[in-house]
């Protein structure tokens, strides 16, 4: 799926705008850009692995990619959609320990990666920088958190549901998921998956295209997943 290219004051407006950096301070917001690279990831493409040596930071400027992770020795699996204005890797920075998870591009993806010497310069001139590194993580725990509350539903169509209406975040645009991405990331069977994509289509809020989802009634779609069963 190609898409416009994304010119260097289009992602920096983006970053300010949302996720992470949009809360940091404004001379902190300049640093962090002033320093950061501005990368094109083709669909397939791997930003980084499980197990990777130390590096930088990532922001999703625009497109899609799929956050893989899983206990030490266990196989890294699908759990999560990366939403633009995300960041993510401040693991190597915090710990000096090597990547715990796995991203990689769905489709045509732009990110901009501030390297992990630009974050030890900036934290050795000011060290209360840290802390805003730090928030990174925080919101990497929002995310897990919401992730953990949609699997402990008991019902496969609400975990569904959920893991659709994560994906929105990615913005307007088709889902680049198969049913046993879905699956996988619900905790349900292909099948399962199959007989509520039906369901949701017949209702008419989602229409379904090949390896990919498109969200036709976002509302209804979070009202179904919230409810008690």
């Amino acid at each position: 799926m190609s898409q416009t290219p994304i010119n260097r004051d289009k992602a920096e407006t983006i970053l300010r705008q949302s996720g992470w950096l949009s809360l940091e301070p404004p001379a902190f917001q300049d640093e962090v850009l002033r320093r950061s690279i501005l990368l094109r990831f083709p669909a397939g493409e791997v930003v980084y692995r499980f197990g990777d040596e130390l590096g930088g930071i990532f922001g999703l400027v625009d497109g899609a990619l799929t956050v893989n992770t899983a206990p030490p020795a266990c196989i890294p699996r699908l759990i999560h959609i990366g939403a633009p204005g995300a960041w993510t890797g401040e693991g190597c920075f915090l710990t000096r320990q090597p990547r715990r998870i796995e991203l990689r591009a769905l489709i045509e993806t732009w990110m901009m990666h501030l390297p992990l010497g630009h974050m030890d310069q900036m934290a050795a001139a000011d060290p209360g920088v840290v802390r805003n590194f730090s928030h990174i993580l925080m919101a990497s725990a929002e995310v897990l958190i919401r992730v953990i509350h949609d699997l402990q539903k008991p019902d496969a169509a609400r975990r569904i549901a959920s893991v659709l209406q994560r994906a929105t975040w990615i913005g307007e645009k088709p889902i680049p998921l198969t049913q046993s991405e879905i699956g996988v990331m619900a905790n349900a069977s292909r099948k399962q998956v199959n007989a509520v994509l039906a369901r949701f289509s017949e209702a008419g809020w989602v229409k379904t295209d090949y390896r990919s989802i498109t969200i036709l009634d976002v509302e209804q779609l979070r009202r179904f997943a919230v409810e008690d069963v």
